[in-house]
């Protein structure tokens, strides 16, 4: 591949007002071409883009076409870094009224210097906001697709689709299904602007030409209305790719124009590197149809603010991971005390999922069209989740949550479906656990959660239908577990052979499941406790029924017993190893938690998080009776 830098405008409008700048403050920028002054960190514009394509690896030849006006300067620059003069290719315009136009200069050089292979062409003298992005997976990115591709990124508040070049985008094949040049206002509700910054393919090139031909005026030989042709007129396949990141073309821009951007772009630079991420996901209590969300049923889940795993993410120059002292220890004062805690704990901490979540979450980026930036980081964690209440989504979710950040992934990039998609795939495809889908929706939307899993929203789109209900005046829920937890592998059991099969029983108590579901959204709008107790009951009946007490435990009975002894609903909120319940008499409750006690057993209040609450409620300390 072969990079071409393109800075032949001639920018009369920055220039001239540098010029006649009256503050002294830009007196030594008087003639000094677009992309040699300074940019991001007080490096030149033109530095930035050197440095990022100077890979032999990548490319064979990196050429640069300017002006007559300018090119000496350009000529200097290039002896003194390292960049081969010969390459410094003079398109004889001295002023914008004989320029040739932007298209013009690319196939100019690829004319004159006979290059017949796929072309990356770049403004040099463009503001990116982030100056470490990885230009070998745009070229992988590429690549991958059967077209050309065009760069784009997500305009920032106060950006005006007016002034760019938009593209709609298929979020499926990411192919640019229209490009519109500086459109209109409610021409178009995309809010993704091209840059200059494609790859084309050696087969296209002619394309330029016969582009050319049809434009014989400079003024109409931009890129955006060559794209505008290749894309809308002629439908050649071009596809986009997004930068998590801002870009600012300085060509005629004023001088005020230039310096806010500079000053925003640096700002944004100084302030994140320092700043530490610290995300938190919240461990789910499920109240109604579990275990059904894997077996195309519904569900009702709430997150609780009691536990929570928590993921901090600090720029660092490499990528480390740090263990946690007490879920991944690497010390031990005997064998005997390595065999006690490998005993009880078992010997799957925490770190694979911070490493799985991160490979995923750079596959998925790759995939998607979504360049990240080189900037490496360490990862840490820690939690106060039992494992009976399963912590394994909450920590891939805190983890994903920092990573989003860190690089600039925003809702659209990653929406909260198939994110919770996602959270499932960590844990599925790179961990081999078998889960379903009800932990990772519930703390991706937080809250309370009515979900629909249905066979026919899942093949058509992926993903159920997922409705938030109002938490306000909710009743006393309470929480139970073992002080031995037991494995989610066990009980699932053979269920799910029994149902792929088409065993009646299993068939059936998942359709009944989801509508014991229904009857409980209901209830739970209407504020009927009374009716919400009784499905609960009948939601741990109905699992007792398919997965036998033998598959359920002694454990996880002999707390569904000790509770119904109190007259308080109950039913497993997950796996197993733990119970959750609805009391609806506060002195038996009193009473029971006592007994709970005795038994050995850890007894809570829920306290429900509401993400509409204040941020306060979210750092509350876990609750404990």
């Amino acid at each position: 591949m072969i990079c071409i830098l393109l800075v032949a405008g001639h920018g009369t409008v920055l220039e001239t007002q540098i010029k006649n700048d009256d503050t002294g403050l830009y007196g030594h920028l008087t003639g000094v071409p677009k992309a040699l002054l300074p940019g991001i960190g007080g490096k030149k514009i033109l530095d930035f883009w050197w440095e990022t394509v100077n890979m032999r690896q990548l490319f064979t030849e990196v050429y640069l076409v300017t002006n007559a006006d300018k090119y000496k300067h350009f000529e200097r620059w290039a002896t003194a870094n390292d960049f081969p003069v010969e390459n410094v290719v003079n398109d004889g315009s001295t002023t914008l009224e004989d320029q040739l136009g932007a298209v013009a200069d690319l196939e100019l050089v690829i004319r004159s210097r006979k290059l017949q292979d796929d072309i990356m062409v770049i403004a040099g003298d463009m503001l990116c906001a982030d100056q470490n992005f990885d230009i070998a997976q745009v070229i992988r990115f590429f690549r991958s697709k059967p077209g050309e591709l065009a760069i784009y990124y997500e305009l920032e508040e106060g950006e005006k689709s007016s002034s760019r070049g938009i593209v709609e985008v298929c979020p499926d094949t990411h192919r640019i299904t229209r490009f519109l040049e500086k459109p209109q206002e409610g021409l178009t509700a995309s809010r993704l602007a091209s840059v200059v910054f494609y790859c084309l393919r050696k087969n296209t090139l002619p394309c330029l030409s016969e582009f050319l031909s049809l434009q014989p005026q400079a003024q109409d030989r931009s890129f955006g209305q060559f794209w505008e042709w290749l894309i809308n007129e002629k439908q050649l396949h071009v596809f986009g790719m997004k930068l998590p990141t801002g870009f600012q073309l300085i060509g005629q821009v004023g001088l005020s124009d230039y310096t806010k951007w500079l000053t925003h772009y640096s700002a944004k630079k100084q302030g994140n590197p320092a700043k530490p991420i610290t995300c938190r996901s919240y461990a789910r209590a499920g109240l109604m149809g579990n275990p059904s969300d894997g077996f195309h049923g519904k569900t009702i889940a709430m997150t609780i603010s009691n536990f929570w795993a928590e993921v901090t993410l600090v720029e660092s120059q490499i990528l480390v991971l740090l263990p946690h002292p007490l879920n991944d220890p690497t010390e031990f004062g005997s064998l005997q005390d390595l065999f006690c805690i490998s005993r009880k704990e078992g010997y799957l901490g925490g770190l694979r999922l911070l490493q799985a979540t991160c490979k995923k979450f750079y596959q998925f980026c790759s995939k998607q069209g979504i360049a990240l930036t080189k900037q490496n980081f360490t990862l840490k964690y820690d939690t106060n989740i039992p494992r009976q209440v399963v912590r394994i989504s909450a920590i891939v979710s805190a983890t994903l949550k920092c990573l989003m950040k860190f690089y600039n992934i925003t809702d659209s990039d990653l929406p909260k479906p198939i994110r919770a998609n996602f959270i499932l795939n960590v844990e599925t495809d790179e961990l081999f656990i078998t889960a379903g889908l009800q932990d990772r929706v519930v703390q991706v939307y937080e809250g309370l959660v009515y979900m629909d899993f249905s066979k026919q929203l899942m093949e058509e789109r992926g993903y159920g239908e997922y409705v938030s209900i109002d938490m306000k005046n909710l009743p006393t829920f309470w929480l139970a577990y073992l002080s031995d937890p037991s494995d989610s592998g066990r009980i699932h059991s053979n269920v799910r052979q029994r149902w792929l099969s088409g065993e009646p029983l299993v068939v059936e108590a998942m359709k009944t499941f989801a509508e014991l579901t229904d009857q409980a959204r209901t209830a739970l709008e209407e504020g009927d406790w009374t009716r919400l107790a009784q499905l609960m009951d009948q939601n741990f009946e109905l699992r007792r029924s398919v997965y036998t007490d033998d598959c359920l435990g002694p454990g996880n009975l002999k707390m569904v017993q000790l509770a119904r002894q109190f007259g308080s609903a109950v039913k497993l909120p997950g796996s197993g190893g733990a119970v959750v319940g609805l009391c609806l008499d506060q002195e038996r409750l009193v009473e029971m938690r006592q007994a709970f006690q005795e038994a050995g057993c850890v007894f809570c209040t829920i306290i429900p998080y509401d993400p509409s609450a204040s941020a306060a409620s979210s750092q509350q300390e876990p609750h404990h009776d």
